[in-house]
């Protein structure tokens, strides 16, 4: 709890330092995926035939792509393969890559990390492959004592801000005028969950994900449901 110091003006809560792990070359497996350092030789021809059957609209708040050709998405995903922050993964259904995402942002001394440059191929979509593969992450991240997890999107991307809510992030506002890409101003919403809300995230992803959740058409019973708390709500002007 925030306390007051010798000269009566309050001040944050004492922590100890902080030592948590940078991901380095982890593989994070679930019931329906599983997450592995990217590596451009094995996964790059099926993501690219993932991708090129997707709407380009899928890659308009990403600062790269679509990509013309398989020779030119190969190109930038070995730039990526030996980048350590960002650190990519490739999301396997199964044998299958059908989806990326990194973490990225990483400041282990502060225990802060973010999930970004998340972008899912059409099998992903709307999937548990999908839900269970954010919550590898995170569980990851808190199992490995970070204190924050952050997700940051550009402000007028509506689906990007819907799923951080439904993931159990809070809003925390704009950043405006934060940065640009493709030739375009960003204002950046930020999003984020810390520690102590992770239990409570943690059980109703696992609830979710639970086979029991889903019938014989692999329709879901119930919605993911996080925890009520008080939010900002991103604007849609």
């Amino acid at each position: 709890m925030p306390g007051t110091n010798e000269f009566g003006q309050p001040v944050g809560s004492p922590l100890d330092p902080i030592d948590v792990p940078l991901p380095g070359q982890i593989e994070l497996l679930g019931s329906y995926c599983s997450l592995r350092r990217m590596d451009s030789a094995r996964d790059a021809a099926s993501l690219y035939k993932q991708f090129v059957n997707a709407p380009a609209t899928t890659w308009t708040y990403l600062p790269y792509g679509p990509f013309e050709s398989e020779q030119g998405f190969t190109k930038w995903l070995t730039r990526q393969t030996s980048s350590e922050d960002p650190a990519f993964f490739t999301i396997f259904a199964g044998a299958d890559p059908v989806g990326l995402a990194s973490f990225l942002r990483i400041t282990a001394m502060f225990g802060v990390i973010e999930v970004g440059h998340i972008h899912f191929g059409p099998a992903m979509q709307r999937t548990r492959v999908a839900t269970e593969a954010m919550y590898l992450m995170m569980k990851w991240a808190f199992e490995n004592g970070y204190r924050r997890y952050e997700w940051k999107c550009d402000s007028l991307n509506g689906p990007s801000r819907s799923a951080a809510l439904r993931f159990g992030f809070q809003f925390e506002g704009l950043f405006r005028q934060h940065l640009f890409y493709k030739g375009r101003n960003r204002d950046t919403a930020w999003f984020s969950i810390i520690d102590t809300e992770w239990p409570a995230i943690r059980d109703e992803f696992e609830r979710w994900l639970d086979p029991a959740n889903f019938d014989e058409t692999a329709q879901q019973l119930s919605s993911l449901a996080m925890p009520e708390r008080q939010r900002l709500l991103v604007s849609d002007s």
